[in-house]
């Protein structure tokens, strides 16, 4: 096999989910994540959520690009890792979040689907 050499790491370094209110969002992460937020601390046009490793997560409402049109994603971004799944689905429904697939079995690994303030696609999974 010939290896390759790039000068892009293969790593992700950030995804950024694209809202149409930054305020109401950061929120609604947060309380999703368990996490507490200073909500004066959240100015436009973005705002990174603190998550753990290295990938981060930056929520963007694009204050200064008048020409942005949001357009949530139907199809699934990224996932959340969890260990309970049904904890996690619990979790969900007592905070009326949108479930947009039901959990989901192959053996031992399992996910489900739902959706952000704005209807962009998250999933959570356990492997």
């Amino acid at each position: 096999m010939n290896v390759k050499t790039s000068p892009i790491a293969c790593k992700i370094n950030n995804v950024f989910i694209h809202v149409s209110d930054l305020k109401t969002s950061v929120k609604w992460y947060a309380d999703l994540l368990g996490l507490s937020i200073d909500e004066s601390t959240v100015e436009s046009p973005v705002h990174n959520i603190p998550i753990t490793g290295e990938t981060g997560l930056t929520l963007d409402d694009h204050t200064f690009d008048p020409g942005f049109t949001l357009a949530p994603s139907s199809h699934v971004l990224f996932n959340f890792y969890v260990e309970d799944i049904d904890e996690a689905y619990q979790f969900t429904q007592a905070n009326n979040i949108q479930v947009t697939r039901e959990i989901e079995r192959i053996g031992e690994f399992a996910y489900f689907n739902f959706q952000d303030p704005d209807g962009n696609v998250l999933m959570i999974c356990n492997g």
